[in-house]
């Protein structure tokens, strides 16, 4: 018998979120929109089917849904529907659980097969100190999958070794065969600075990731019908130096670090726009703004002297956001961006300057729970948003109005218990 629980992972895992926007060509009942949480409470998979033309949402699995194989966080699902991708923890509240990411076949008809595990890879650690290399397990965080549905990135948070050094985050990544997961050459990849850098002063943390589209809105954005570049970068934030990273991917998920920039005070959530014009970052307390970037994508002498994807920072930026922010995104025709005040239990909704970048504030809307707002997920024909209430057991709808961005509260959906992470298809 799976055993309950109801404790929290580290504040460090409330970036770990499931920020998948993707037409799905899998999930096929009625044409309706699918919906998969994972929740917490008995660590089991919740899927939900989503009525296109009035927003009511049915269930398909609650508490009968797949089990997990350690403590839920992060869901993603892939560009065609086939498969949810779960971030899982190793814990004694999970019988015969591991830390890695577990794959879940979708159906049709909206369900979940059987999941299957794969394994994250240690980490192989040197004190700088001398002694012996040793194997450290990895602390995921967060999960992103790219465009083309190839490769899956996850942010480690810094652990310690036996002797309680203290061990780098690090950047793991899998590669995607049909719903098969494999570690990648080099993975997971320990965090540092460029050499002879000197903002890494501290032992550098992964919060979270985001990674440049391949794949444009197919209508209604700016950038719609342009050819959209077909190299990768990655974008981490490191949550202890105050700095997001800029790492360069090769086709079979190497890595290579290229440029690092300042953010606010522990950056915890990050997102790239679906244009590829634009980076965001949420910074927590005590600064509680957003800091946006523009991204060198091609030369602008002499702010971008080379097309390297590095960040330059936009004018007014930071902007100040709600309490507590974390997981943000824009719309899927990249016109607004949507912040999660995780302390406030609230969504900030900004107009996003398509030229300059910078952020204009909308109303603010609250979140249908009593604290602990977790993941924020939004569909990409941008008709409704969907925010996981940890702490109440529902799952916040939200209508979006694509003119001007605002959002119309909906029925709340009842979920199992503790819900952490959602994708919506």
């Amino acid at each position: 018998m799976r055993k309950r629980f109801t404790w929290v992972l580290a504040v460090a895992a409330l970036v770990s979120v499931g920020l998948t926007v993707a037409c799905s060509s899998k999930y096929s009942a009625s044409n309706n929109g699918l919906i998969v949480v994972s929740t917490q409470g008995n660590a089991v998979m919740d899927s939900f089917s989503l009525n296109l033309g009035n927003g009511h949402v049915t269930q398909i699995y609650n508490v009968n849904g797949p089990p997990t194989n350690g403590v839920p966080t992060a869901v993603v699902l892939d560009p065609a529907g086939a498969n949810a991708y779960l971030l899982v923890t190793q814990s004694t509240f999970v019988n015969q659980s591991s830390t890695g990411v577990e794959s879940f076949p979708v159906g049709s008809d909206g369900k979940l097969g059987s999941g299957t595990t794969t394994t994250l890879a240690n980490a192989t650690f040197t004190p700088s100190a001398g002694g012996a290399a040793e194997s450290v397990p990895v602390m995921p965080v967060g999960m992103v999958i790219d465009s083309s549905g190839k490769l899956l990135f996850i942010a480690d948070a810094e652990t310690s070794d036996k002797s309680g050094t203290p061990v780098p985050g690090a950047v793991s990544v899998l590669s995607v065969n049909n719903g098969s997961l494999k570690e990648v050459a080099g993975s997971p990849l320990l965090l540092t600075g460029l050499p002879g850098s000197t903002t890494l002063n501290t032992t550098p943390s992964a919060s979270a990731l985001a990674v440049t589209p391949t794949v444009f809105p197919a209508a209604y954005a700016s950038c719609s019908g342009n050819v959209a570049p077909t190299s990768e970068h990655l974008y981490v934030t490191d949550s202890n130096n105050y700095v997001v990273l800029n790492y360069s991917v090769t086709s079979s998920g190497a890595l290579t670090l290229v440029s690092e920039n300042a953010t606010g005070k522990v950056p915890s959530g990050v997102t790239v726009d679906p244009c590829n014009r634009f980076v965001y970052v949420s910074n927590g307390q005590p600064d509680n703004t957003v800091s946006a970037f523009t991204i060198c994508s091609v030369v602008n002498v002499p702010t971008c002297p080379a097309p390297d994807y590095s960040l330059v920072s936009v004018s007014g930026s930071p902007f100040l956001a709600g309490f507590g922010p974390g997981p943000l995104m824009m719309d899927a025709y990249a016109n607004y961006l949507y912040v999660l005040d995780t302390q406030q239990g609230a969504v900030s909704p900004f107009r996003v300057s398509t030229t300059t970048g910078a952020l204009t504030p909308l109303a603010t809307t609250l979140v249908s729970n009593n604290g602990f707002p977790m993941s924020i997920a939004i569909r990409s024909d941008d008709s409704y948003m969907f925010v996981t209430d940890f702490n109440s057991a529902t799952l916040s709808e939200y209508s979006i109005t694509p003119s001007s961005g605002l959002l119309t509260p909906l029925t709340p959906v009842q979920t199992d218990n503790q819900p952490w992470g959602v994708a919506v298809k």
